[in-house]
């Protein structure tokens, strides 16, 4: 087995697990979807740097293999902005919840506040 086709299924399972968790109607597995989806996001970036092992940071001398920086500073990038955004979503689930009375999406339980239909 391959490093590019482990990492691909490792991308592969990332992304279906995040959109499956995003599309459920509670917050908080919304918010884990959100963060699955950018740690796929960032083995994404990180692999069209080209996956080479051992090879230096910085081109020397009549050396033709090395480690592309912009995919690593892109990912660094991408790192700080999905923390950003997951604290902003945890904050709005939390004011949500506090506004509503309920950890439901759409602000309203599908069975009433008691847990019986309306």
């Amino acid at each position: 087995m391959s490093l590019e086709f482990l990492l691909a299924t490792a991308i592969g399972v990332l992304t279906a697990s995040g959109i499956y968790l995003v599309l459920r109607a509670r917050t908080f597995p919304v918010v884990v979807g959100l963060t699955l989806l950018s740690y796929a996001v960032n083995l994404f970036i990180f692999s069209m740097g080209r996956l080479v092992r051992a090879a230096a940071p910085i081109v020397a001398e009549g050396q033709s293999v090395y480690a592309d920086p912009l995919p690593q500073a892109l990912v660094l990038t991408a790192i700080v902005i999905s923390f950003g955004m997951t604290g902003f979503v945890v904050e709005l689930a939390v004011r949500a919840r506090v506004e509503t009375g309920t950890d439901h999406v759409d602000g309203v339980e599908p069975h009433g506040p008691e847990g019986r239909g309306h």
